[in-house]
């Protein structure tokens, strides 16, 4: 493969400089410490992995453009960097423009993995950049350190631009120094062309995360197999167990639990999860289309139920058979689900105590072909017979596995995870003409019976089992408030926030404990999601 020698150096022009340097001018910065370094953290108002993702591309291609240096976006692996892809020759005048730009606004340079010369990984020093012996530099990684308003959250490398120097191959082609997703190989003379952002994050996969059209090759130019292009929603059950409305329907039912474990307090209090939850929705998976929160006659005193992006579904809306109201069985209410008004064919299924803990795409939850995935626990549940000693998910688990042999001649043992359940309204529908009668009794329990089918569980397996849903992998952390060491593994969650999903259940949750590990519970969620959703009501002051 032939080489093109490096481009002499051309120091940056005044307006080089000055110009990406307008994104910083208006910005409130305050120096932190951030990997053994001191660095200016710049305060933005909506502190999200998109936003940033935006911002230092934004930053970059404008340095680039007033350089004169031509480049194109590349569809990276990572969600949370763009990737540029430039002429190997203009690589010692991309480098001083960004090191002049980085060392005057306290951005940083360095030589993401695979570098070639592990001893020169930092190009902090413009210095650096003007050497003659960089030619064999791969690529660079700019970052800005960006914060939201109250200084919590702190995006750094993680959320650089990558800027790749791709290799003259003699062949009339451009070489890249890394795989990508789509070719690692475009025509050195082609066409230079527009496409939408969301081609190159799957963070902007959905309709409510906008991001501009960047620029890039014609090989670029439409997304790939892997690009999730179908809505996404979700829903969320809720209750509000403290309040005197619920309190007397559901003293009035006449209907009692077969187990204690149905008419638990802990099961319907409230202790403002679902802000959070929504929270790390609006941060961490911005390409959900709509949310729809199911409840019985109650609103969350701090959600702001008029904003776009957010309808409140009434169990009377809910349920075909208004003789099943009220219902305190969220069995009952899961039935019900692929009824809500404008759900989207795919959707996901939240717990309020479930919590999306760092930037995911769709692919998680979801095949780019439309299967959905499911996500099988070690938790086996035993052959014998259902009886009313079995706790009502047991209970619901074997009805469903009754069902399952029934249609398909299987056994199944395994209960699934406490991650996001994904869904599909179809097979969901279709189960309610399968199942009629099993379903049917479900709906009508007001509370948690032994005779119950789990309509999550059952859509699992069935999907699965008919070729609509494949066994899927996630890296989870679930939590109960009862566990003698539950502030460990909290300051562990908040520490590494390594986790795509994570689940604080209140499972064994002694009375006299329940404020203390509640408050607990609540201090870490601020800390972990300090960034406010669209989805909550403005402060008061």
């Amino acid at each position: 493969m032939g080489r093109t020698e490096p481009r002499p150096i051309e120091p940056p022009t005044i307006k080089a400089v000055t110009e990406p340097y307008g994104y910083f001018t208006d910005l409130e910065a305050a120096h932190v410490l951030h990997g053994g370094e001191i660095r200016p953290a710049y305060t933005l108002a909506q502190a999200t992995p998109l936003e940033v993702w935006r911002r230092n591309l934004e930053i970059v291609t404008a340095i680039l453009t007033a350089a004169g240096i031509d480049f194109f976006s590349v569809p990276g692996f990572s969600i949370t960097r763009p990737v540029l892809g430039v002429d190997a020759a203009d690589r010692q005048r991309v480098c001083t423009a960004l090191a002049m730009l980085c060392e005057s606004t306290g951005g940083r340079l360095s030589v993401p993995e695979p570098a070639f010369r592990e001893s020169e990984l930092g190009l902090d020093r413009p210095l650096w950049a003007q050497r003659a012996d960089m030619g064999d530099v791969p690529m660079i990684r700019a970052d800005w350190l960006w914060t939201d308003a109250g200084r919590d959250l702190v995006f750094g490398a993680d959320y650089g631009c990558d800027i790749e120097f791709w290799s003259d191959t003699g062949d009339g082609h451009l070489l890249a120094p890394r795989h990508n997703r789509i070719t690692p190989v475009v025509r050195r003379d082609g066409a230079r062309v527009s496409a939408p952002g969301r081609f190159f994050t799957a963070l902007g996969s959905g309709p409510r995360a906008v991001l501009p059209s960047v620029a890039t090759r014609s090989e670029f130019g439409v997304p790939g197999p892997d690009h999730v292009g179908f809505p996404i929603d979700v829903v969320y059950t809720w209750v509000d167990g403290s309040d005197h409305g619920w309190l007397r329907r559901r003293a009035e039912a006449d209907q009692s639990p077969y187990h204690v474990e149905s008419a638990s307090v802990a099961r319907f209090l409230d202790r403002e999860e679902l802000r959070f939850s929504l929270r790390s929705l609006h941060l961490n998976a911005p390409w959900v289309r709509h949310v729809y929160l199911v409840t019985d006659q109650q609103r969350p005193h701090w959600l702001d139920d008029e904003a776009p992006g957010l309808t409140v579904v009434d169990h009377r809306d809910l349920f075909d058979d208004p003789d099943c109201l009220p219902t305190f069985n969220s069995h009952a209410i899961e039935t019900q689900l692929h009824r809500i008004e404008g759900l989207s064919e795919h959707f996901l299924y939240f717990n309020d105590d479930m919590f999306v803990g760092l930037p995911i795409g769709p692919q998680l939850f979801f095949e780019p072909n439309g299967l959905a995935k499911f996500f099988p626990a070690q938790t086996f549940v035993g052959m014998d017979p259902v009886s009313v000693s079995d706790s009502p998910p047991n209970a619901a688990f074997k009805n469903d596995r009754a069902l399952i042999e029934r249609a398909f001649g299987r056994t199944i043992s395994r209960m699934m995870k406490h991650v996001p359940y994904p869904l599909q309204r179809s097979v969901l529908a279709e189960m309610a003409k399968e199942f009629d009668e099993d379903l049917a009794r479900t709906a009508r329990s007001a509370f948690r019976d032994v005779t119950d089918v789990s309509a999550v569980t059952l859509q699992h397996y069935y999907a699965y089992l008919s070729g609509r849903a494949v066994a899927g992998q996630a890296k989870v952390a679930y939590v109960e408030l009862g566990m003698p060491d539950v502030a460990e593994h909290l300051e562990l969650l908040l520490e590494r926030r390594d986790r795509e999903t994570f689940c604080i259940n209140d499972a064994g949750l002694p009375p006299e404990l329940a404020e203390e590990r509640s408050a607990m519970m609540l201090r870490f969620l601020e800390s972990y999601f300090p960034v406010t959703s669209p989805w909550e009501k403005a402060l008061a002051f």
